[in-house]
């Protein structure tokens, strides 16, 4: 294969990867273990589960697509376990795929009557593969060899929460690394700094507000965040509006269709130079409780965060 050619898409791979490392959740409040493995949901006896697709920048060919699927597992008052498994997928004719797993522990403690804090560790593999079989250099030896390497992921979190207030700071991957293929790097892996913030109040008779933040860094790259407000209506409809720094405006929606049983679904309007060639990002989400003792009773309103 012309080096050049080869050089290119080296160039290529490694510029959308330092742009957007790590799979972008605009719904990411539904699973915050993803931004902070101290997070845990302190609700006894109740798995949470959830599957999570995103289709973004539509209309661009190759564009990212994402699929999550997780679960919060509290094993006891003090120790909950958080799973994660996801697919991340970019490109076209030279398709990148990206899968995660991973495993977060987390110790809660109280310091008052009404503050707790939780410490997590996040352990996993991240796979990283390249499939050039439908692309014009698929018989290159290039292509042929090293187009798949598994690297090992190591986390951190702390999260502060009371029943209305939440406060974190992590980073889900704490070893950087690189991938190459026949000696030529074409993914770079960097540590991400994450902060969140969120506050819970009454807004009106059947009403609650949630204002909240996340702040994001990469080594060696601009700082990002995103602001968000989200409602709850009747303890069932969640309506919310988001920005995230210099990317775009998101409009969130959420349903509960049963105490247990709750849809989601938001849309991207894209306000970066890629607006003018891209039709918006889609994301849903679903998400679902296993009362497994019965405590259905004893959390008389859904979570909010």
């Amino acid at each position: 294969m012309n080096f050049k050619l080869f050089f290119l898409i080296s160039v290529v791979f490694c510029t959308i990867i330092h742009a957007q490392q790590e799979p972008q959740y605009s719904q990411y409040m539904y699973n915050m273990s993803t931004v902070n493995p101290g997070y845990v949901t302190g609700q006894q006896g109740l798995i949470s589960t959830g599957l999570l697709y995103r289709k973004q920048w539509t209309g661009i060919e190759g564009s990212p697509q994402t699929a999550n699927v997780f679960a919060n597992i509290p094993l006891s008052e003090k120790i909950e376990i958080s799973l994660n498994y996801v697919n991340d997928q970019i490109g076209d004719a030279i398709a990148v795929n990206n899968d995660y797993v991973n495993v977060d522990f987390a110790y809660a403690a109280k310091i008052s009557d009404q503050t707790n804090i939780s410490f997590g560790i996040k352990t996993g593999i991240n796979s990283f593969r390249l499939d050039s079989s439908s692309s014009d250099v698929a018989s290159d030896p290039a292509f042929a060899d090293n187009t798949s390497t598994t690297q090992l992921n190591v986390g951190a979190g702390l999260y502060l929460y009371t029943s209305d207030f939440y406060a974190g700071i992590s980073s889900p991957n704490l070893l950087p690394s690189e991938t190459e293929i026949d000696g030529i790097g074409v993914a770079q892996t960097k540590t991400h700094l994450y902060a969140i913030a969120g506050y819970v109040f009454d807004f009106l008779d059947e009403v609650r507000l949630k204002p909240s933040m996340v702040i994001k860094q990469v080594v060696d790259s601009p700082l990002t965040f995103d602001l968000s407000v989200n409602s709850l209506i009747y303890d069932r409809f969640e309506l919310g509006v988001s920005y995230r720094y210099a990317d775009s405006f998101i409009a969130l929606a959420g349903f509960n269709i049963t105490p247990n049983l709750k849809i989601g679904y938001s849309y991207d309007f894209s306000v970066s130079e890629l607006s003018g060639y891209n039709n918006g990002s889609h994301e849903v989400v679903m998400l679902f409780n296993f009362d497994l003792l019965n405590l259905s009773n004893k959390y008389a309103s859904p979570r909010f965060f």
